[in-house]
């Protein structure tokens, strides 16, 4: 069963088996996740969660970052992830379906504060989330079913509670049961007009694994076998599907697996991962517009033609919303919104999505100009590549093309330490 393996690899999962870089790869996670969450203290939702965790006391309980209240662990998994989740900032994963990897984080951080674990505990159980939640978006899509990606949130988070508080293997697949069985999210947060429930959707799957974890912890049992049963996860939410090696794990060769945690992706942007490659390939048009035709060669445009691949359009190229979009958690899933602030101000940035900036009329009229269309030259090169191509027409009658393969921050073109950093 399923959930017996999982609980057998995380209690069998060691420091040791952690090569270097991915030590290190966790280390540079932490630090890009909580420069996103201190970026996003003052965000309505990051501060609506806060103060509910705020509401409970508790002496040996989790601490709020950035401030000095403890409270309920599961709490503090909440309004933290609320903080990691909020700017579109964190890292990401792109498979048969999207992961954001580092939402993880806070359940285990508090876990860890909670149960005095050692740094290289928290350590090795980030990897393990990181490696369970990949490798489970490489063998099932939901967003077709009309899941939502956090439903492998709970498993995920809570294998990486379950590692950071010592749970025995018995106890940890009971946390699987009671987590996977009550924790399937719907699609709809991610389609339309998003709500504030976009920062909130995956610390709640968090906070539910962290619940999980210790109901299992005192005894509590869940439903069996959770994945393969009757009407089980398999049968009603993702398919059936088998999960490979895992990193760590060794083959018949007697070589050892690569973790996942080197196949995720810092974001250079602060917008859906699909929008990495259109605002680079809009940044560099826009420069070479300026020096071709002026500084207000903006108003000179005529058209925007972002051609993309199925997945991208899809989730950030399709619905009408996104030409018109009056939140931020729209605008940040909105190609025709990036690629025209771009164009328009010359980088994208926190403050491209500010109240204030969603109601520009130029970058109003600027949307009106974009149309996204699907290339077929880009079929089957997702996710190793994300291609996106922007082309944009004059009223002189000159056509400018820059096309974008790989964004910085991919695997393949990955941020260095000093990337990080600043």
């Amino acid at each position: 069963m399923l959930a017996n393996r999982l609980a057998g690899y995380t209690q069998a999962l060691c420091y040791d088996d952690l090569p270097g870089d991915v030590v290190h790869e966790v280390k540079r996670r932490m630090l890009d996740s909580l420069a996103c969450a201190f970026g996003a203290w003052s965000a309505a939702p990051c501060r609506i969660a806060r103060q509910v965790a705020q509401s409970a006391r508790i002496p040996g309980g989790a601490t709020l970052w950035g401030t000095t209240h403890k409270t309920l662990p599961e709490l503090a998994t909440f309004a933290n992830g609320a903080l990691v989740r909020y700017l579109d900032f964190n890292d990401t994963y792109l498979s048969k379906e999207p992961a954001h990897p580092s939402d993880n984080l806070s359940a285990i951080l508090a876990a860890g504060e909670t149960s005095h674990a050692s740094g290289k505990r928290v350590i090795q159980a980030i990897a393990l989330a990181y490696e369970i939640q990949c490798r489970l978006c490489d063998a099932a899509a939901l967003r077709p079913r009309g899941w939502d990606h956090v439903t492998y949130g709970s498993i995920s988070s809570t294998l990486g509670v379950a590692k950071t508080m010592k749970l025995t293997e018995a106890q940890t697949t009971q946390a699987i049961n009671l987590a996977a069985v009550a924790n399937v999210a719907l699609r709809q947060t991610r389609v339309g007009d998003m709500s504030m429930w976009k920062a909130c959707a995956f610390s709640n799957a968090a906070r539910n694994g962290m619940f999980a974890a210790l109901l299992a912890q005192r005894g509590l049992t869940g439903p069996a076998p959770i994945f393969e049963g009757e009407k089980g996860f398999m049968k009603l939410i993702s398919g059936p599907f088998e999960l490979p090696v895992l990193g760590g794990e060794r083959t018949l060769g007697d070589k050892a697996v690569p973790f996942k945690m080197l196949d995720t992706y810092i974001k250079h942007f602060p917008v859906e991962y699909h929008a990495q490659t259109a605002v680079e390939a809009a940044l560099s048009l826009r420069a070479e517009l300026i020096d071709a035709e002026g500084p207000q060669a903006h108003e000179r445009l005529t058209e925007i033609e972002i051609g993309s691949y199925d997945v991208a359009i899809e989730i950030i190229g399709r619905d009408p919303e996104k030409w018109q979009p009056t939140t931020r958690e729209t605008a940040d899933h909105s190609l025709p919104y990036c690629v025209a602030a771009a164009l328009l101000d010359g980088r994208v940035a926190l403050h491209s999505f500010d109240p204030k900036r969603l109601r520009d009329p130029a970058l109003h009229e600027l949307m009106k100009k974009v149309r996204v269309v699907d290339q077929p030259e880009f079929v089957g090169r997702y996710p190793a590549a994300m291609p996106t191509r922007v082309t944009v027409r004059t009223t002189t009658g000159k056509a400018y093309v820059k096309q974008v393969d790989i964004p910085l921050g991919h695997p393949g073109h990955p941020m260095s330490d000093r990337d990080v950093h600043f």
